[in-house]
């Protein structure tokens, strides 16, 4: 014989299951509210992505100022893509006007990069222009992305052979060479930017094919150490716009991120313009001495 109170609870538990309509029910509001969740998970990345690409332009920033503290000048541009790093001897880079290579290879030991300036330890010249091509820099990529990028190519630019080619997503700015980083092997003071330093954009975020980010694009292959070239440097001729799905960046720059790009002026203080700035008003900011004064959070 069952006892009473074992027969009453068993039946109390068969009572308490769900109902097939029941269930569904549970999971049709479950699904709503997924729904109404992912698009505020999607705006939360998408502030903390911007937020880590602006602290990316934070640093080049402070990388900048230090290179102007260290030679009284901002980093020059270089002559051209063909231009590897160059190097005096075995991990001994040459500066100044010997140094062929652009921007970005140029403020490596401001950005803890010592090593990869240095050419990692390589044993001859060619081993070190190797190494310094292909190592990625984490802080020249933005999050949005998706990470550090590397391709592996033939020779047509650095050493002979098959090696990685280190992308970027940043370019310094530049108008009929009128930027702070210029053409040339020879940098520019920051005395020489009457516009002041609020009033110049520096270096900003580059529009490339989203969908083609991990191989070679016409203006993002030779990678962050190549002197002039698309790679390295973007116009402010031309509207920004947002990252297009072929082709490539078409020398612009812009972003993955939505509505708006992030700049660092100058100044070394970090912005985002949107990409209706107006065409005209984003020209003078490449431009460091056309007495073109304005409120860049009117952008």
């Amino acid at each position: 014989m069952v006892p009473n109170d074992f027969r009453h609870s068993a039946g109390a538990r068969r009572r308490g299951a769900f109902t097939l309509i029941e269930l569904l029910v549970v999971i049709a509001i479950i699904a709503v509210l997924i729904g109404l969740l992912l698009p505020a998970v999607q705006k939360v990345r998408e502030a903390a992505a911007r937020a880590s690409c602006q602290n990316n332009l934070k640093q080049l920033g402070i990388a900048m100022h230090g290179f102007h503290d260290a030679n009284n000048e901002f980093p020059h541009g270089g002559q051209t893509w063909a231009d590897p790093p160059t190097f005096i001897s075995v991990g001994v880079p040459a500066t100044g006007l010997n140094q062929r290579a652009g921007w970005g290879y140029q403020i490596l030991p401001h950005i803890e990069g010592n090593n990869i300036y240095n050419g990692g330890g390589g044993t001859t010249i060619d081993a070190c222009q190797i190494t310094a091509i292909g190592t990625p820099v984490k802080i020249l990529f933005c999050p949005v992305r998706g990470g550090p990028r590397v391709f592996s190519g033939g020779s047509w630019y650095g050493p002979s052979g098959t090696y990685n080619h280190a992308q970027c997503d940043y370019a310094a700015s530049n108008y009929e060479n009128t930027g702070v980083v210029r053409y040339g092997f020879k940098g520019v003071p920051m005395g020489q930017i009457s516009d002041g330093t609020s009033n110049t954009l520096m270096i900003g975020e580059k529009r490339l094919n989203k969908n083609g980010l991990l191989g070679f694009q016409g203006d993002d292959n030779e990678g962050y150490t190549s002197g002039w070239d698309h790679d390295t440097m973007r116009l402010t001729n031309a509207q920004p716009a947002a990252d297009p799905t072929s082709g490539d960046g078409q020398q612009l720059f812009g972003s993955s991120h939505p509505q708006r790009f992030n700049i660092v002026l100058a100044d070394g203080s970090v912005r985002t313009l949107s990409y209706t700035i107006d065409a005209t008003t984003f020209s003078y900011l490449g431009n460091i001495n056309d007495g073109k004064v304005f409120d860049l959070n009117a952008f």
